[in-house]
Formats: C-alpha cells, structure tokens, sequence
C-alpha cells in the first residue's frame, strides 16, 4: 500500500517566510559588493542594479596642454582621446556648460576666434586654430558617452593602502581574537562547575548569571571604566591599552556564555559522566577529554555571537582604546570615513564590504552548529 504524504499550508508558508528572509538579507550584502567594485564615475551616475547595462554619462575634461600642438599647414592644431583609450561611444558634445550637448559627433563645431572642434565617436578629438594655442590649460570639452560595464579593484587597493583601513583592520582583529577566546575558556569551566559540581551557592550563581544577562551595557560601562582606570593607576598601566578592552569584552560576554554553555553541559549524559568518575577521572580530565569534545555546538554558536558583536562594536572601542590612529578599529574607521569622505562612495561601499568579509566567513564556517547550540538543554 503507497501513501502519500501531504504537506500542510503552514510548511509551505514557512518555506516562503525563510526564503523571503534570506533574500531580504542577500540583496543589500550583493548590491554592496558589486558597488564596491564598480568605477567610481558608473557609480555616482547609476545604481548597482544597471552595472551589467550601458551607462549615459555627462563628463566635462580639458584637452591636452598647448605644449602638444603641432603645426598643420596653417593651422595649429591639438588632438587627443576624451575616453583615453577606454572603451565607450560618445554621442555629443559642447563647449558651454550651458549647451554641454550643443553638437553630434562628426560635426565640426566652430568656437571663438576662428577655432574649431570635431569629435569621434570613438572619443578622438581635433582642436584648430588659425592662432597658436597659448596659456598652460586646455580647452574645456563636454560630452556625453555610452560607456559600457567597468569593474575594478581600485576602490580595495585605495581603501587598504592610502585611507588607513588595513591598520584598522589589523586592530580590530587584536580585539576580537583575544575578547572571543577568553570569555569562551572562562565560561566553559564555570558552566561545567554549575552543571556537574556540587558545592554551596551554586543556585544562588545560576540565579546572578541568568540576572545579569538583562544588565544594560551602557549602565555598567561608566563604573567599569572608572574601577578600570583605578586599577591602572595603582599598578602604572595606561588606560588606552587592548587588555582593558580584551576584559571589558570578557565581563560583558561572560553571563550569556555561561548560560549557553550550562545548559548544554547540563544536558550531556550523565552515564558519561559517572562512568568516568568511576574510572577514576578528576574533574578536569572529565572536563578536558569529555566535557569539551561533546560541547563543540555550544562552544562554536557562543563564538558566532561573540566574534560578531566585538567585531562591530564602536561604543566599548572608542571608550577603552580612544580615536587615535594607532588603535582605531575598522567600525571607527569606517565612521571617520563617512566624515571626511561622505561624498565617495566607491570609498565607503569597499569599506564596508572589508568589514563584512571576516564575520561572514566565521559565520558560514560556523553556522551549521548555531541551531544545535541555541537548542542546548531545551529537550530532555
């Protein structure tokens, strides 16, 4: 006997939800990288939907220097490319910025005092003059041109070598590293304590723990500064250091990974446990040979959550390290770059985009336990 099994609206309208998600998430993350390394002109003019299509685009350049002319007869003449040597069609052009699209290509427009200018459609240009050309600019040209598709990697060689974002990288990497793997090594013995450790006020423990997971950041950061600086003080250690901040990190990511970590822990076999106490295994062989091979999943989702949040933190950065070069993270560049150069967006889309590189790779390198974490001592 065959049956068929029939799917309920419900299972399908969550497929759709999900699906909807994730494009919702994919698109502004693909548009950001196909900006990031789009030319700079195509940009300003267009949206990273039409980087596949031909761009209009209205550009005003000078002619070569009057130091490139040659006598023609009796004429003196200039020639060059406007596209210089890229490829593109130009379909008009001007003298004025009043009239930018005052002539077709071919057509010899005549200027001032007997000068004249013909335009290519393939961009070359010719400039005459019964006059020798004086001064130490060239002539003014406007035009419009079809310029095809143009990607470069520009924008990342620009953003890494000259606007400070490879040293920012660099820091932010100091930060994150350290502030991911201590609260991770802190909570994983504190949670097996809590889980298989027998010992009075534990209860009392979980209680705080479970409590200081709804503590705001922003009211603990002033005190723990200050108690931070005092510190210092006494022991002659500078404020602006990555140990305050590698700490500051650690308290604040503790409280959630012990929780996480406690009820994985908590609900490892107990046959496991008791078997390797009956063969004579201390706690910390228990918690070094058993405990943490089983507790991978929890382990791995803690450091999802923990790499991203230090990763783009800007608040608990500007307060331990300060704004000075030498320890600026990228989110501090990235906010500096906005400043100064709000109007460059082949900047700020590269940028950003570096920023997002190291957190998606941990994510997708690491996300197939997420699930299985956050679902840690839920069944019993």
């Amino acid at each position: 006997m065959i049956t068929s099994s029939k799917r309920s609206p419900l299972t399908y309208l969550v497929h759709a939800t999900v699906l909807f998600l994730v494009v919702i998430w994919t698109i502004p993350t693909a548009g950001l990288f196909i900006s990031s390394i789009r030319d700079k002109d195509q940009l300003s003019v267009s949206g990273w939907w039409t980087a596949l299509s031909t761009s209009e685009q209205r550009i005003v350049t000078r002619a070569n220097d009057p130091e490139t002319q040659t006598k023609e007869g009796d004429l003196f003449v200039i020639r060059g490319n406007l596209l210089e040597g890229g490829s593109g069609v130009v379909v008009k052009f001007g003298s004025s910025s009043l009239k930018p699209e005052a002539f077709n290509v071919e057509t010899l427009a005549e200027l001032k005092k007997g000068k004249t200018l013909q335009v290519s459609e393939n961009g070359d240009y010719v400039l005459s003059s019964p006059d020798e050309w004086r001064g130490s600019r060239g002539q003014r040209i406007f035009y419009t041109a079809e310029i095809p598709p143009r990607f470069t990697l520009d924008n990342y060689r620009e953003v890494l070598g000259t606007e400070g974002l490879g040293q920012s990288f660099l820091n932010s990497l100091t930060v994150t590293i350290p502030a991911t793997v201590i609260p991770i090594l802190v909570a994983a013995f504190a949670a097996y304590a809590l889980a298989w450790m027998r010992f009075p006020g534990r209860a009392l423990l979980l209680a705080s723990v479970v409590g200081l997971l709804v503590v705001p950041l922003q009211m603990s950061l002033i005190p723990l500064l200050k108690s931070y600086n005092l510190i210092g003080e006494f022991f002659g250690v500078g404020s602006k250091t990555y140990v305050g901040i590698w700490l500051a990190h650690t308290g604040f990511g503790l409280p959630l990974a012990i929780y996480l970590l406690r009820n994985y822990i908590a609900g490892l076999p107990r046959e496991i446990i008791e078997s390797a106490r009956v063969d004579g295994a201390s706690d910390f062989d228990i918690f070094r040979k058993i405990i943490l091979p089983l507790s991978f999943p929890a382990l791995a989702s803690f450091a999802i959550f923990q790499f991203l949040w230090v990763w783009n933190d800007l608040l608990i950065a500007m307060v331990f390290l300060g704004n000075n070069e030498e320890h600026l993270v990228l989110t501090g560049q990235l906010r500096e770059l906005l400043g100064s150069r709000g109007g460059n967006w082949e900047i700020l889309t590269a940028s950003a985009f570096i920023t997002i590189i190291i957190p998606l790779c941990v994510f997708f390198s690491l996300q197939r336990y997420l699930v299985r974490g956050l679902l840690a001592g839920s069944v019993k």
